[in-house]
């Protein structure tokens, strides 16, 4: 009989109830962004990659009220909510954390490998492109059909990394930008999407500099980033000033709670080893309701939510109403 060996260091637990402080723990580097690509069943026309295996976040439940899948947010997020998130930032406005840069550039040589590394980033990929494609094409009518739904869409996809989400987007016909401050990072993207014939806007910089030179886009994309930036509400009021006015914004995160803290650091990085030791700061992970007032602060509309689940018996994970652990949200921006 096997047996399994646990190294005998704790991870750090989560604040006491009530507790808003963002203060790292020396295990918890920033972990690198989410977002994803394989090829099961359901993923969406242009879809790319494979990675058999599981991922590190099993099944959420809504931690406020059941929702089904897209369920639109009520304006119970209100100014106690955005009161809580600005509580938690740590509201110096700075939105980059260089060490996580520097651990994503260490890393960059593993973006396309499906059981390297980022093999969890592979893994939960197909819902949350899923998602972002639907919530596309509702909120700017276009007909699901076709190879190329989201034909001519201008799309921003920050913190894109190896380019994980900014191939599909293109694949299904959206011009593309993908943004990430790490210059290798933005090399391997590169060097993946030239052999294919892949003309996405890869640039090395922050949404910062984009929103400097006056740049906006029809959809703008934070997966998996939120949650590792300094001061996610300032982030959030650049995204924001990135989208145009009657665009969408799309972001995905973890949720902030006990079950996540059990379940994303102490079982997928102490227990069953998925990924490094201290890979998450789990006091900068964001409720729902937290996000919720996040975006409406920065001028967008409540947010509809969907949460995403992992079915250990097929092997995938799927949309569903539960937001406990990994969820995604998108707002639209007033015209």
């Amino acid at each position: 009989m096997k047996t399994l060996t646990i190294q005998a260091v704790r991870p750090a637990m989560p604040p006491a109830k009530g507790e808003t402080h963002r203060t790292a723990h020396p295990l918890h580097e920033p972990s690198p962004r989410r977002n994803s690509v394989s090829d099961r069943k359901s993923a969406p026309p242009g879809y790319t990659g494979r990675g058999p295996g599981d991922h590190l976040h099993p099944s959420p439940i809504d931690n406020r009220t059941s929702r089904t899948p897209y369920a639109p947010m009520t304006q119970a997020a209100s100014s106690s909510d955005a009161a809580s998130a600005h509580a938690r930032a740590s509201a110096t406005g700075v939105t980059l954390d260089e060490r996580e840069v520097g651990r994503f550039e260490r890393m960059s040589a593993e973006w396309w490998n499906p059981h390297g590394k980022f093999r969890p980033l592979h893994q939960i990929g197909p819902p949350r492109i899923s998602f972002v494609r639907d919530q596309l094409l509702a909120h700017f009518g276009r007909p699901a059909g076709g190879l190329k739904p989201l034909k001519d869409l201008t799309i921003l996809d920050i913190g894109c990394g190896g380019g994980l989400v900014s191939e599909p987007m293109y694949r299904m016909g959206a011009k593309v930008t993908g943004l990430d401050p790490g210059a290798l990072n933005v090399a391997i993207a590169r060097d993946h999407a030239a052999p294919q014939g892949l003309d996405i806007d890869y640039r090395v910089g922050t949404a910062e500099d984009l929103l400097a030179e006056g740049r906006s886009f029809d959809a703008v994309l934070c997966l998996e980033v939120i949650e590792h930036v300094p001061d996610p509400t300032a982030f959030m009021a650049t995204c924001a000033g990135l989208c145009r006015p009657g665009g969408l914004v799309v972001c995905s995160t973890l949720n902030r709670n006990l079950k996540s803290y059990a379940l994303a650091i102490v079982a997928a990085e102490y227990v069953l080893r998925w990924l490094p030791q201290g890979t998450h700061q789990w006091d900068r992970f964001i409720t729902p309701d937290e996000l919720s007032g996040m975006m409406t602060a920065a001028g967008l509309a409540a947010p509809r939510f969907s949460g995403i689940v992992y079915h250990p018996l097929a092997d995938e994970w799927r949309l569903s109403s539960d937001t406990d652990v990994n969820y995604v949200a998108a707002a639209a921006k007033p015209a």
